[in-house]
């Protein structure tokens, strides 16, 4: 991996401003203070931050505290270990820190902070090499004491002491940095993660690091495979089932359903939309697309086939995600695509006409992250060419009917009924949709018509 010759700081004006402040007045106090973790690793790889993090050395907790106080308004993370947040949060100045194993889970640390511990031992805390480095911006010096640098330029994630397999959320953050700086886990890494079990984890943190994967992985295969080698994957029957579950190589050639979904978790991060909320669904999408496969293939006629699996693959999606998140609308605007993500070429094949196109973008919400998932499944089969003529074909038919980026909304409203004379009732909601039903048939386009029909509608039911 290229690393710049010299670290390069890349932040807001405001923000780095206030940085160098924060080391002139650390400096002033007869302390050191340096720029440690992520911000380090993405300044050498020329990614600019959003955040930095200082620690601060040779001042104690109340000296620190009172230097800062003078200058800004402070809010303190962690009071027995000195820890300190300015600027909104984007600034996080804290002493060097100890920790220790007192309990199961993240919580289960006893830590405190002592500004007389050496770089070195400072740094030993750390989860990976390449986030073990220090550095004085003002003065240029780095203190690399585990090779990080090193570790980068030749893009491998490794450990940096043997507490990593105190926090097993670190396993999952190997698999979304494999993923987005394309580093290859080193071999003691993986073995250290097969003796770690995610038992303690909250869904919350779990979901975070997914999330990571899927909305900022580069290569999201390299954290996958990362997964399957280190055992984890396991711990994820859904996808587990995957490996081994064979395809028919007409249309696969690339090998089975775990190396399809890799190559289009790959062929989706190429196409992200930067988009947290839109990526986070469509990628999800696209890693569980397939799930149905495993306990729906069968050989017929010498032909595997998987029949149902998108339907099946609603379900198992859905129970995947429950245990990773209660976010319940996320859920349901994931698992329609996966119950529809053959339809573009099913479409396509038939030349589907207007109102089953209203009906597919009102189960799916936004045909447009439909065509993305197909898209990426499309790609997903090397090295069979890809030929995306239905994806475009149901993007531009869905563009002209106004339902590319949503539903068709209802025009006929219970107002409306009631203007028309029907009181609110028994009667009312099946009214409604039956209202709803005729205008995604394109029986009328407007408001207009809607009244004419639900007009009629009604004047059929007083003949009864």
């Amino acid at each position: 991996m290229k690393l710049q010759k010299n670290p390069i700081l890349s932040l807001p004006k405001d923000l780095y401003k206030h940085c160098q402040r924060v080391f002139e007045l650390v400096a002033d106090a007869s302390g050191q203070a340096f720029l440690v973790g992520g911000c380090v690793r993405d300044a050498l790889l020329g990614i600019p931050s959003k955040d930095i993090d200082i620690e601060v050395f040779g001042l104690n907790e109340k000296a620190l505290k009172i230097l800062l106080h003078k200058n800004y308004t402070l809010i303190e993370v962690g009071k027995s270990f000195g820890v300190f947040k300015i600027l909104g949060g984007h600034i996080d100045i804290s002493l060097p820190r100890l920790e220790s194993k007192t309990g199961p889970g993240h919580r289960g640390f006893t830590v405190y902070g002592d500004p007389y511990l050496t770089p070195e031992k400072a740094a030993l805390r750390r989860d990976f090499t390449i986030n073990s480095i220090l550095w004085d911006f003002i003065s240029g010096e780095l203190i690399d004491p585990y090779q990080g640098r090193e570790d980068l330029h030749k893009s491998i994630l490794r450990h940096t002491g043997p507490q990593f397999s105190e926090d097993p959320l670190r396993v999952l953050r190997a698999m979304q940095f494999s993923a987005r700086f394309n580093l290859e886990v080193a071999p003691e890494t993986i073995e250290l993660c097969k003796n770690i079990s995610p038992k303690t984890l909250s869904k919350e943190r779990v979901f975070e690091e997914w999330k990571k994967l899927i909305t900022k992985g580069e290569t999201p295969s390299l954290g996958l495979q990362f997964l399957r080698n280190c055992g984890w994957v396991q711990h994820y029957p859904e996808l587990f089932a995957m490996i081994g579950c064979k395809q028919d190589t007409t249309w696969h050639p690339e090998g089975d359903v775990w190396m399809h979904t890799l190559h289009c978790m790959d062929a989706f991060a190429r196409e992200r939309l930067n988009d947290s909320e839109e990526d986070l669904i469509v990628g999800y999408a696209v890693l569980c697309h397939d799930m149905g496969k495993a306990a729906t293939s069968v050989l017929e006629d010498g032909r595997i086939r998987s029949p149902g699996h998108e339907s099946l693959g609603k379900s198992l999606t859905r129970n995947y995600l429950m245990r990773m998140t209660n976010q319940e609308d996320l859920i349901e605007a994931i698992v329609p695509l996966i119950g529809n993500h053959l339809r573009p070429v099913e479409f396509f094949k038939s030349n589907a006409g207007d109102s089953a196109i209203r009906r597919l973008a009102h189960k799916v919400k936004r045909i447009d992250r439909l065509v993305r998932v197909a898209s990426a499944d499309e790609q997903g089969r090397p090295p069979r060419p890809h030929n995306l003529a239905a994806i475009n074909w149901l993007l531009s038919r869905a563009n002209n009917l106004k339902v590319k980026d949503s539903a068709p909304e209802p025009l006929i409203l219970g107002r409306h009924l009631i203007d028309i004379g029907l009181k609110p009732g028994k009667y009312f909601g099946e009214f409604l949709s039956q209202c709803y039903d005729a205008q995604l048939e394109g029986l009328f386009f407007d408001l207009k018509g809607g009244r004419k029909y639900a007009a009629n509608l009604l004047e059929k039911k007083d003949k009864k």
